[in-house]
């Protein structure tokens, strides 16, 4: 009998939106993963145990939808430096990998890049795709928020 190879690719997704706000501002928001519902399509909802920007080191946890399935996820902040880096590395049963931001002032507003690394063992042939597709209705929805803030 022949063993069966499990096949693990890393992928990355690489995307960027001009954002009309203030790259402190920009810095503040996406750096709150308590609030990564608010624009992330898969996000359901996380723990951080605190309020506000999390610094190197903070550990969370954050529920995700992958393909209708409820996914919780680990993480740890890697990089922390505002306002214009932050990294955390994740960790889960079906997913492991990190989620990068750069951001950069530019003319009145800010050049945001957001960088996915992710590797699986899950042999589904659109996940990739998918999470192409959804990595950029993230992005529009992180632009139309930090644009047009809901009112109080």
């Amino acid at each position: 009998m022949r063993a069966v190879e499990q096949s693990v690719r890393l992928e990355r997704i690489s995307q960027e939106r001009f954002i009309q706000a203030p790259t402190e501002a920009v810095y503040d928001y996406v750096t709150q993963p308590d609030r990564w519902h608010e624009w992330h399509p898969t996000s359901l909802g996380a723990e951080t145990g605190t309020c506000g920007s999390l610094p190197v080191g903070a550990r969370f946890t954050e529920f995700i939808d992958l393909l209708g399935i409820r996914v919780p996820m680990s993480y740890r902040v890697q990089i922390a430096r505002r306002p214009d880096e932050f990294k955390t590395v994740f960790t889960s049963l079906a997913v492991d990998g990190s989620i990068h931001y750069f951001l950069q002032a530019h003319h009145d507003g800010t050049l945001f890049k957001r960088v996915l690394i992710y590797e699986t063992e899950l042999q589904l042939a659109s996940l990739h795709e998918r999470m192409i597709e959804l990595s950029s209705v993230a992005l529009d929805q992180l632009k139309q928020r930090l644009e047009n803030p809901p009112s109080v």
